[in-house]
């Protein structure tokens, strides 16, 4: 059973591409993680959010995984006056058959 999660950010308008670059920076991190799956990193049609898919092999992959983007590139994860509202984070577990 894999371990997933959907992240919704919201940037304001003029921040939107640096934010997808900060997404870019922390998937760069992920990817070499332990148990790393696939990260992608979308943008809404309207422009007013960018999500981040992603899946590991276990809750502790992604655990230490998250552990290690804190440690590399904390200054890409920090919420800051740059976005509008709070970031929603939703876990997910495959069941799949």
């Amino acid at each position: 059973m894999s371990f997933g999660f959907v992240a919704y950010h919201y940037p304001k308008a003029e921040y939107v591409e640096e934010f997808v670059g900060r997404c870019h920076q922390v998937r760069e991190v992920l990817t070499r993680q332990p148990g790393f799956l696939r990260v992608e990193v979308w943008v809404t049609p309207e422009g007013d959010a960018v999500v981040t898919t992603g899946e590991f092999e276990s809750p502790q992959a992604f655990q230490g995984a998250f552990a290690a983007v804190a440690h590399e590139c904390a200054e890409a994860v920090v919420f800051d006056e740059r976005e509008v509202k709070p970031r929603q984070v939703h876990t997910l577990l495959s069941r799949q058959q």
